[in-house]
């Protein structure tokens, strides 16, 4: 998330009531989590073994629960609770807004797209021109919507990232402050769900269409004329690259990126990234030849333990 306007290290340190470290008129230009961090972000650590990672990343400002010096050009934030303090940022810098509107006042819709009854449309939403917005398709706060776009009913686009920390007491919530960008031509099916990023964006390629039931989590970049077909469930920071083809009941594991042109057959588990151009199937996923000559080979198990047992 890109803050409104640039605030410095100072003033930072005085919201959060933390010690810091560096320049104090150190500009953060934004906040993100380690996924997404870009030059002028703030970004947060809480643990021993991403320490290195998170000093030594392009966020120029660290957010951290231990005493350490900031590296050159960037500020650190001290924090006995680095997660509470980022989220405390969030609330302050993009705080839920409750709508009185089904359609928003500060909403943005191009000539000649059609808005069916029962579509809510949140602040700050943009949806461009031509498109097809079904009954009660739900678009929360800050999406961004191309060109040509159908969104067919019961869609809900920019719902919060499924995103949690374990506390002895329970689960504790990231706050989400991310978007949906849908491009041009894109066509999405009934009832399907795309969380928006937790601080960065979650993106739908140009001419990528979905069926559907298709699940999208946080931060995940779906390429453009990529297809998916019905109950597709694809987790967080994945990486969709141009013309791939999933098809029904592929379930995606988060951080992979799954290459061009690669196609995984129905039910299938993708549990790690994918070489582009070739055709998979299975749970783990494999190459669908090789996969299918083991299918085959399994089901001669029966036989062969009964010619073991005749002899």
């Amino acid at each position: 998330m890109k803050l409104n306007e640039p605030v410095s290290l100072r003033e930072l340190a005085s919201i959060l009531g933390a010690k810091f470290k560096g320049d104090p008129e150190h500009l953060i230009l934004g906040i993100n989590e380690i996924h997404k961090v870009e030059q002028g972000d703030l970004s947060f650590v809480d643990h021993p073994k991403y320490y290195e990672k998170c000093l030594n990343s392009a966020a120029t400002t660290i957010l951290i629960n231990t005493d350490v010096e900031a590296p050159e050009g960037k500020g650190i934030l001290i924090s006995d609770d680095p997660f509470r303090d980022y989220n405390l940022l969030v609330n302050k810098f993009r705080p839920f807004r409750p709508s009185a509107d089904m359609i928003s006042k500060e909403a943005r819709i191009g000539e000649g797209t059609v808005i069916q009854p029962g579509v809510f449309i949140g602040n700050h939403v943009t949806i461009g021109k031509d498109c097809i917005i079904h009954p009660n398709v739900t678009i929360y706060d800050h999406s961004v919507i191309g060109d040509r776009v159908v969104i067919h009913a019961g869609t809900v686009i920019g719902a919060d990232a499924f995103y949690f920390k374990r506390r002895p007491e329970g689960f504790d919530k990231m706050r989400s402050c991310g978007r949906v960008i849908i491009a041009d031509d894109v066509e999405i099916g009934a009832c399907c769900t795309i969380d928006k990023g937790v601080s960065g964006d979650t993106v739908i390629g140009k001419g990528t269409k979905f069926d559907n039931q298709i699940h999208i989590g946080h931060d995940t970049v779906v390429g453009e004329h990529v297809l998916m077909a019905a109950q597709v469930g694809v987790a967080g920071v994945a990486t969709i690259e141009d013309e791939v083809i999933l098809w029904g009941q592929v379930g995606v594991s988060k951080d992979l990126t799954i290459g061009r042109k690669a196609i995984v057959y129905a039910q299938s588990g993708v549990p790690k990234s994918l070489e582009g151009g070739k055709v998979y199937f299975g749970s783990p996923v494999g190459e669908a030849r090789e996969k299918m000559k083991e299918m085959a080979m399994i089901k001669r198990i029966p036989d062969l333990i009964k010619a073991v047992f005749r002899s």
